[in-house]
């Protein structure tokens, strides 16, 4: 499947819709809520179903039922977040279960890492829950980051808890030219 990826536009409300399709990822109302939070303040990336220069415009939704209403819908978000010039970090990553393993978030990742090497950002990080948690979905979530070079570099209960052990991954940025 390709995949067309936009940037620039905060939308809190396909945050929400896709977080609601991903109850076993993302099942705490309260997190959810600083999620949809923000993303209206956080740079913000939407995979859309089609080619590169799709005629299709995105946020023209229509209604469901109309034809091409799903490629009119942003299928991923990923929301970044700078927290030095050097370094960034994936805030959040959602895409629609009936899209997973179709190339959507890795398409969301080389977007945001492209711009990030025109900005001269050296190092990505992501946070997703730890490998001492046995959740079979996020074992999934971890060996797709370790796909796209993401590398373990710590696991802690510092910041989500004993039951929610937070591994932190990380990757080299390519240098600029």
């Amino acid at each position: 499947m390709e995949w067309r990826v936009t940037a620039g536009v905060q939308d809190p409300l396909t945050v929400e819709r896709l977080l609601g399709k991903l109850p076993t990822w993302f099942g705490i109302p309260a997190s959810n809520a600083g999620y949809v939070a923000a993303a209206r303040e956080l740079p913000t990336y939407l995979a859309w179903p089609g080619r590169p220069g799709d005629p299709r415009q995105p946020g023209d939704p229509g209604q469901p039922g109309d034809p091409g209403w799903a490629a009119r819908q942003p299928a991923g978000v990923l929301l970044a977040h700078r927290h030095f010039p050097q370094s960034a970090e994936i805030h959040l990553m959602a895409v629609d279960p009936a899209v997973h393993r179709r190339g959507a978030g890795r398409a969301l990742v080389v977007a945001l890492e492209a711009d990030l090497v025109a900005d001269g950002v050296e190092f990505l990080q992501v946070k997703t829950l730890g490998p001492s948690h046995s959740d079979p979905g996020y074992a999934l979530t971890r060996q797709f980051y370790g796909s796209l070079g993401f590398r373990p570099l710590e696991e802690t209960t510092q910041w989500w808890g004993a039951d929610n052990p937070c591994l932190v991954m990380v990757k080299a940025l390519p240098g600029r030219a």
